[in-house]
Formats: C-alpha cells, structure tokens, sequence
C-alpha cells in the first residue's frame, strides 16, 4: 500500500500559514495530519467543513495534492456547492471534482458508455413508474404502496442484498416490512427483470454499476484512478455498504483517503448506512490515523451540556466538549397536559418570542415523526404563525392522508346512512395492521376527525370533514412560499441544519424512543437521534412531552421519555434523585434482564403452565372476545393480534402496569404501545367486579 506524499518539513516551514488561522489545536491537527488514510471526528458545530476545506487547500498550497485530482463526496448537492464555493474563496484556483455518490457515479459511468460508443441507460427517477402496475390495487393506494416497497428494494440494494437474499436479510436484522418478505421479495425481482426488459437503471443500480466497472474493467479502474488520486468523503457514519464498496474501488491499493462524520449523528441504520465505517475506521482501513474535533462552535454551553447529557445518560464514554460560545438560557423543560395543548403552547411561545431581531426563520419546531405535525400546522395558522413544513410536505399532501381520506370517501359512499363517527373507527381499524408510517397518518387524520365532530355538534359528514380540514389545516397564514417562515420538520430532516431558537417535541416514550425501537442496535440509534435534535439549537432549546396523546380515537396516558432525566439534570435547579443516577441505570437493566429472562423461560415448552399461575376463565374469555372482535375489524387472524398462550399469560398473571406486560410472552414495545392500554383497561374491570360485595355483603379479594 502506497502512502501519502512525504512532508517537506515541519509546520512551521510549511506555506499557508494563514490557513490555520482562527482554527483551534484539535482542527489545526486534522488539517495539517500526516495520516493516511485520515478519519476526522467532527461532532455538531465543531466546524467539519470549515476544517474540511482547509485541509484540502493546505494541502494543495503545499503541493502535496493536486485540486484537479481531487474528488470529494458528499451525501447532498447542496453541500457540494458549498464546499467548492468555500475553496474557491481559500484561493484554490483548479477545480476539484465535488457531488454526491450518484452525480459521480452517474458521470464516471456515462464517461464510460461514450468511450465505448455505447448508449447509455435511460434513469429511472422514480421507482413507482414500475412498481405501480405490478400492483393489484389503484390510485392513492397503489402510490402509497410502490412508495413503500421502493423504500424495502432501497434498503435491500444499500446492504448490497439482491432479491433471492431479501428474506434472509430481513430475518437477521429484523426488519419490520411493509408486506410480507416473500412477498416484497417477490415484487423485488419483478421490479428488477422489468427495468431490465425497458432498458432502464435506477439511482441505487448507479452505485453498484460503477462499483463493478471499477472491479472488473482495468481500462476503466486505470483511467478513473488516474484522475482522482485523493479521495475525501464527508458524513462518512452515513456510508452504506453498497458506498463503502464504491469508495474501495475508486481507492483501489492507495491510502490516500480522508474522511469525515460523526458517529454520534449516525441515524440512517434503518435505511441502510453503517456507522460502524466511521467508528471503527481503523479496523476497515488498517493503519488510518484519527483526529477527534473538541469544541462546538455553534451552541451556547449550556445546548451543549443538554445534548452531550443525553449521549452519556447511556453510560458511554462520550468525551468532554468545549463550548466556547456565549452563555444562554437554561433549556426549558416542560409537561402539557395534552397533545394538543403542547401544540397550542409552542405556537404561543413563539409567537411571543417573535420580534424585529428575531425572524420566524429563527424558529424551529422539529416532531419525531410526521405524522405529529398536523397539530402543529394547525395551531401556527390558528396564531398567523408563517411556517414551512420541510421534507414530507404539509399534513394533507401526504399519500398517507391522501389514501386514507380515499377509504373514507369509499365507505361513505357504500353507507351513507352510517355515523361519520362510524366510519372514523373503521379508518382506524382497518390501519391497525399497516406499516407504523401510514397507521401514524390514519390516526393523526382520526383525531382531527374527533376535534370536527366534536366542533360540528351533530353527526357530521365527510363533506363537512374536508370542509374543516381546509380551515384548520390550508388557511392563508401557512407560509408556505415565504422566506421568513417557522420551520416544521423532523428530527431527521432537522440533521444538518441550525436555528436561534428550536422546540424539540413530543419527547416521551413511544416517540423517543419510537415504539417500535426493538433492538439494542434501534434503541442507541434513537438516543442519537434525540442528541441530533438538541443539538440543533443554537441558543434557546425548548424540550417538551404531553401527559396525554390522543391516537386515532382513544387518548392515552404517556409518561416522559427516559431520557429526559438527563436533560433536566442539567438545569441550575435541578434536584438529583435520592438514588444516584448510576445506581438507577444499573437497577434499570436488572429490571429488564429479569423481564427478559422470564420471556426467555415463557418461550420453553410448557412454559404458559410451568411458569405462570392458572388463567382466570372469566378474564380469560374476555380476551379472547375482544381479540375476536378486533381481529374481524382488521381483517387479519386472531393469532395476528396475540397468540392463545399470551392470553393464557395475561390472565393468569393479571399485570397492572405496562412494565408487568412486557415481562410475558409474545409481548414487545410495539404491542404494548399498540394494545397495553385496552388490556390493562380489561384487567382492572375484571378485578374491580370480582371485588364488589357478594350477595351475602363481602368483597371477595383479587
């Protein structure tokens, strides 16, 4: 392995001093390292393209690089634009070759196809194009669907699987998908023989394309590493295996590479990346130096201690970071009693905070998932709030909300005569078993169906419904086309980006975490994403949760996240608990390691009668009825919904809290969240009338 150019001398007689001007020691090192290859670990606001930049032209002004043969990825073509435009003002003349995975796939390939005097290959912009009509439902449903499954072949192409490996893949990471494998592996392969049949390759064929070429075209390799002899990557915890591939064939047998990220912001698993390229480099490129970035530069001390707390609450070694901003305001922490009151408050706030030197653009509301936003659309029009919803587009131009006002629509017509209200619940029963993105919109679009029922004061109709959705939700205060506009995202869309003031929301269990967090992999991924959020804020950081959330048409009680404790340890007030917080996370696990052992001894045979008490016949019954019940309102096998031996469990044990029911068996987070409260409502009737008095006037105890 070759390795990178020899230094002429040290720092001091080195040129470009004035590059390393205003740069700190940790980023002066990461510009001026000798490493090869180089990983720098840039955490939020540590200046990663500013040191990015500078490293690029520090070398070239000591001629140790040559721009023209440079090439840099990036993961956005906005970030290429910025990082060329930031050399150019360093002074770096030559034009270095800057773009994202795909733009330079693209390029390199097409470059290919015309020294061969081939065609190239049309694009396929959208995966949809072919899926839909391999599809046996219409409209905004078949849409919806084939937006689903290209999401499933992405992830499948990212991890490098091909369509016979889909089902085993899913299966080792367990994957929640939005069909069954087989048959989501079985479209795959349609989806791939189609597109080859029209002479079509879509954005993910790109990667593995050049990748190939690369491996096994030496005119192709030759030419290629020829003119890109120094290799920069940024976001590198963001890199799919399918991009790591690509990487090691524009590499080839050289050490000339540098990258950068952050694998406290690696929130992509779910899509594909591995963080594991970043946060053990060394072990996928042997004998690579690392630099880790001190300081953020973005946040006042105390935005930087909330986040950082969040990081170490799950005792990781998470090393100091130096905040040499100006002081802010504590980080406000606070409880709503609803849902809807959270909105209604946070529109308030910043309407109040609003003023000449604070734009709506320095406002930022950021929601775990999409789904929560259409409270917060409708109560920023209610204050004449100007907002923009980034990413998913606004509440009722999503497919989701689309497809579900459709099935309304269809029902209405087969029933007429039936209660809007009727209608709303079979809305929600018939999404009880849909992808969680699509069942969040179903129950986001009920609930705002209860607030017009509830306005209207009579039976309603779905005309009336639309009518109300169009005043809550499309009034002309919405920003939209403005500049100066609050904006609306997630905390995924939220990465990258950074405002004066930001609200982090809806921060209680079943959002952050997500309840369908299963895995220990999941769990730490949504912790980061938690800390991408914080970090967001520059100066004011507003944390909240709601005590109550109404989903599809029940509320039910939530409790904070749990990792809310360590942002609330960080303010001036703050009362430690009695118990100290290490003390409290190792009787966490235990609590959990003794769940999960008594689920790993409910999972033996015999174990429903060995290692729980008799079930109660009349508990019992009731289970099994309302299981009945909601399996024929979903459509799906009563097995579905829970298996005989859970029910058996449940009625024996009789829990009382939600931690009880995810001791047994057949029930995890998502169940839990999806189906604890009615069974805990089952189970607490159940005691309360085998308590009432007797005939002969004693209670007979539970």
């Amino acid at each position: 392995m070759t390795t990178a150019p020899p230094r002429h001398g040290p720092v001091a007689n080195d040129v470009g001093h004035d590059l390393l001007v205003g740069l700190d020691v940790t980023q002066r090192a990461a510009v001026t390292s000798d490493a090869a290859p180089l990983a720098i670990l840039a955490g939020a606001g540590s200046g990663k393209t500013r040191v990015l930049t500078r490293r690029i032209a520090w070398l070239a002004v000591n001629g140790r690089i040559d721009p023209q043969h440079v090439l840099a990825v990036t993961f956005t073509r906005k970030a290429a634009g910025e990082l060329v435009a930031r050399l150019a003002r360093l002074g770096v003349r030559r034009q270095v070759t800057a773009g994202t995975f795909h733009a330079i796939a693209l390029a390199q390939l097409r470059r290919r196809q015309t020294d061969r005097d081939r065609a190239m290959p049309a694009i396929l912009e959208r995966k949809a194009r072919v899926l839909v009509p391999m599809l046996s439902v219409k409209g905004a449903e078949a849409a919806l669907r084939a937006g689903e499954l290209a999401g499933e072949i992405e992830w499948a192409k990212a991890r490098l699987v091909g369509p016979e490996g889909y089902e085993a893949a899913v299966a080792q990471a367990h994957r929640e998908t939005p069909r069954p494998a087989a048959e989501v592996a079985t479209i795959y392969a349609r989806y791939e023989r189609e597109k080859r049949h029209r002479g079509l390759v879509d954005f993910d064929d790109l990667i593995w394309w050049c990748a190939d070429a690369l491996e096994n075209d030496e005119g192709f390799q030759a030419t290629q590493r020829w003119r890109f002899r120094h290799l920069f990557v940024d976001e590198f915890q963001d890199v799919s295996p399918a991009q790591l591939r690509l990487v090691r064939a524009w590499l080839g047998d050289r050490a000339d590479l540098c990258v950068v990220g952050d694998g406290d912001q690696a929130i992509y698993g779910f899509s594909g990346a591995d963080a594991g390229y970043l946060t053990r480099f060394g072990r996928h490129f042997p004998g690579a130096g690392m630099v880790r970035l001190g300081a953020n530069y973005r946040s006042s001390p105390q935005v930087v201690a909330a986040a950082t707390a969040v990081l170490r609450a799950s005792g990781a070694d998470v090393p100091a970071v130096h905040a040499p901003g100006a002081d802010g305001p504590p980080p406000a922490v606070t409880a709503y009693p609803s849902d809807d009151d959270e909105a209604r408050g946070v529109a308030t706030r910043i309407r109040a905070g609003h003023g000449p030197d604070r734009p709506w653009s320095s406002f930022a509301v950021l929601v775990r998932t999409n789904a929560q936003s259409a409270a917060f659309e409708e109560s920023l029009r209610r204050e004449g709030v100007p907002f923009r919803v980034r990413g998913g587009g606004r509440f009722l131009e999503r497919p989701e909300v689309r497809t579900a006002l459709d099935a309304l629509a269809a029902t209405a017509r087969r029933a007429p005569a039936r209660p809007f209200a009727d209608h709303l619940t079979d809305l929600v029963s018939d999404a009880a078993e849909a992808p969680e993105e699509r069942r969040e919109h179903v129950e986001a679009l009920a609930r705002l169906g209860r607030e017009y029922l509830a306005a209207d004061g009579g039976a309603g109709s779905l005309d009336g419904f639309r009518a109300y959705l169009d005043t809550a939700l499309r009034g002309d205060g919405d920003g939209d086309v403005r500049t100066d506009a609050v904006e609306l995202l997630t905390f995924h869309r939220a990465k990258g980006l950074e405002f004066p003031v930001v609200f982090v929301t809806g921060v209680e269990r079943g959002l952050v975490p997500i309840s369908h967090a299963d895995t220990p992999a999941e769990v730490a991924e949504e912790r980061r994403l938690l800390y991408v959020a914080v970090s967001r804020a520059e100066r004011e950081l507003h944390v909240s949760w709601a005590e109550q959330r109404t989903i599809g048409l029940r509320t039910y009680r939530r409790t904070p996240s749990p990792w809310l404790a360590a942002i609330e340890a960080t303010l001036p007030d703050f009362v430690p608990d009695p118990v100290p917080a290490r003390d409290a996370g190792r009787a966490a696990r235990d609590r959990l390691d003794a769940a999960r052992d008594r689920k790993a001894r409910a999972a033996r045979p015999g174990a429903a009668t060995a290692d729980f008490p008799p079930p109660d016949a009349e508990l019992l019954a009731a289970l099994v009825e309302w299981r009945r019940n909601l399996a024929r309102a979903s459509s799906v096998p009563a097995f579905v919904i829970f298996h005989d031996s859970t029910l058996a469990a449940v009625a024996g044990v009789r829990p009382r809290t939600r931690e009880a029911l995810l001791a047994l068996p057949g029930i995890g987070p998502v169940k839990a969240e999806r189906h604890g409260d009615t069974l805990l409502e089952l189970i607490g009737r159940h005691v309360a009338d085998a308590l009432r008095p007797s005939p002969d006037g004693h209670a007979t105890p539970d």
